[in-house]
């Protein structure tokens, strides 16, 4: 891999048994939540309030320090 994960044991554990894909996006959103604020969400998710790709993953409030998760991405 050439790009960073946030270790597997951050993630709440409703996450953490989704298929290894789906960790695998919630990993990288968290490692790489700067960068995605930057990539536009194409899959209309913005009525619920998400602004970035990032927001499908990580909650806009929450800090890294205390993440909140958006199940958005477990569907």
């Amino acid at each position: 891999r050439r790009y960073q994960l946030a270790p597997e044991n951050m993630l709440p554990s409703d996450i953490r048994r989704a298929p290894a894909e789906v960790r695998e996006a919630y990993r990288f959103a968290v490692a790489n939540r700067d960068t995605l604020r930057y990539i536009p969400c194409y899959c209309g998710c913005g009525s619920e309030g998400h602004t970035s790709n990032a927001s499908c993953y990580v909650k806009d409030n929450s800090t890294p320090e205390r993440l909140e998760f958006d199940r958005m991405s477990l569907a």
